[in-house]
């Protein structure tokens, strides 16, 4: 479980996190919502340790990040997986040597036992024949599930996303959406995604959070925020006339 209480955090006098309280468990598809300037990314940069809080306490089923030593700081990335907006592989190297770097930086594997398990998340991305490819010779879905097969390639404990459909079209999106949810469901991983894609919403979103300038103005589920009367997040979800007939119909539910 990851715990997070009352973070604060600004940049020269700008406060940009203002006591931020949330849990995530085990299993959990777990999605940060908010519009441009909410302090969603700052919020996930905060849970990565890319960034220390100015307050409060972020905790890895029940270790205080706080109180960790460098070292501790180290093995806990060990266990985190991340999916970058841009995807973030590496142009000039294969996708099996993307895949591999991860395992080259933090374990002691033989070469044999990393490319077994480099074809194994290839495999569970469903990724055939495409080890000595580069990544200009994939299409944009293709890329992003290289991303998620890197991202797992540690069998990390928690999962974080930024932006993961960014770019990519709404079928493609959902696949991706799907691909997510199976992993997290399957290995029992903590999962967390930052995202403004309404699809992913509806598709996978089994606890939402929303933010809005540095606050967290509602939680719930894809289910329950289509019938909330937050006006906040109202504002946020039906800013097109798609979710207005959406929530018409959950509504008569």
């Amino acid at each position: 479980m990851i715990e997070v209480s009352n973070i604060h955090k600004s940049f020269n006098d700008q406060l940009v996190l203002k006591g931020v309280s949330a849990t995530f468990k085990k299993g959990d598809t777990s999605l940060i919502i908010g519009s441009s300037g909410s302090g969603k990314t700052v919020f996930l940069k905060c849970l990565l340790g890319l960034f220390e809080p100015d307050q409060g306490d972020i905790s890895y089923d029940g270790r205080h990040v706080i109180k960790m030593s460098t070292k501790e700081k180290r093995e806990l990335r060990k266990e985190m997986g991340m999916v970058f907006q841009s995807g973030a592989l590496f142009d000039s190297e294969t996708i099996e040597d993307n895949i591999r770097f991860p395992l080259k930086m933090f374990t002691n594997q033989s070469e044999e036992e990393m490319l077994d398990r480099v074809n194994f998340v290839l495999n569970r991305v469903h990724l055939e024949n495409v080890n000595k490819k580069f990544p200009a010779e994939l299409s944009g879905g293709m890329q992003k599930r290289v991303a998620i097969a890197r991202a797992i390639v540690m069998n990390p404990k928690y999962l974080f996303c930024d932006e993961p459909n960014s770019g990519l079209d709404p079928r493609t999106a959902i696949i991706i959406d799907n691909l997510i949810q199976e992993i997290t469901d399957e290995y029992q991983i903590i999962t967390i995604i930052n995202t403004h894609d309404m699809n992913s919403v509806m598709e996978i979103g089994e606890k939402i959070i929303f933010l809005k300038d540095g606050l967290k103005k509602w939680e719930g589920t894809s289910q329950t925020i289509f019938k909330t009367d937050n006006e906040d997040v109202t504002e946020f979800v039906y800013s097109s006339d798609l979710f207005k007939k959406v929530r018409e119909v959950y509504n008569k539910d």
